[in-house]
């Protein structure tokens, strides 16, 4: 059922996106407050919710806005969803945030999408997305806007690489697959809804995704959290693994010499 739940996938990532498109529309001024974040994480998860729950019944959720039920660690099909990803983004107006539906079966991701609603993009495992070509010669990585990662400002000063900061975790690993930048680095602590169809996308298009240190990413763990993440070109992969290895092997050195 790969073909068919990659579809399901994308068709739910696409309607949660509309419904939340719809809510910020009618809720007047946009000032980035918590009322219309949480009203956006409720309106997201119920629309999955009755989705999920009709169409593929038997299988197990894993979300970031519902209780954590035990059952999935036995479950072979488990559904890892964020609901809204970038609640902030969101809420202040940009389009730099996404939702996040992912499908886990027994031991893997088998499929995935991430819809950009304030884009009107949805990006699929199956078909997957074709990445376009690299047009600069600078390396260009998604940051955090708030706070890049030590192993990022590394990459820029020992690459030359250039930092582009942007919203949710799903924009900027679908950065890379659009081709806007070249690589994601994240090192500030994620959870598995906040990877998993971004992964699942990246994979399918044929990119370099792991946990900085070049390990595979782990879904459906009992423990969801999930410290960091590389997307990247594959030919930017094992490079970009090295360099953020080497911020490891500063921070040792300077201990050891105290």
């Amino acid at each position: 059922m790969t073909h068919a739940d990659a579809a399901l996938a994308a068709r739910l990532a696409q309607g949660a996106g509309e419904v939340l498109l719809d809510l910020r529309r009618t809720h007047g001024p946009v000032d980035g407050g918590r009322e219309l974040r949480d009203a956006g994480d409720r309106a997201a998860q119920r629309y999955l919710d009755e989705q999920l729950s009709t169409h593929r019944p038997d299988d197990a959720v894993l979300s970031e806005e519902a209780a954590d039920d035990p059952a999935r660690l036995d479950a072979e099909r488990v559904w890892i969803i964020d609901p809204l990803d970038g609640t902030r983004e969101y809420a202040e107006g940009r389009s730099d945030w996404a939702v996040h539906v992912a499908l886990w079966v027994g031991g893997e991701l088998t499929a995935g999408a991430v819809a950009l609603p304030g884009l009107g993009v949805t990006l699929s495992s199956d078909p997957a997305p074709q990445v376009p070509e690299r047009t600069s010669d600078v390396v260009r990585v998604a940051v955090s806007r708030t706070r890049p990662p030590a192993e990022a400002e590394h990459v820029a000063r020992t690459m030359s690489a250039e930092l582009v900061p942007m919203g949710s975790a799903g924009y900027k690993a679908a950065a890379v697959i659009r081709g806007e930048v070249d690589a994601y680095i994240h090192a500030g602590g994620q959870y598995e809804w906040d990877s998993a169809a971004p992964v699942a996308v990246a994979l399918a298009a044929g990119l370099h995704a792991s946990r900085i240190d070049g390990a595979p990413m782990r879904y459906n763990t009992k423990d969801t959290y999930i410290p960091d993440l590389i997307v990247a070109r594959p030919e930017l992969g094992s490079a970009l693994v090295a360099a953020c290895a080497e911020v490891g092997d500063v921070h040792t050195a300077t201990r050891s010499a105290r």
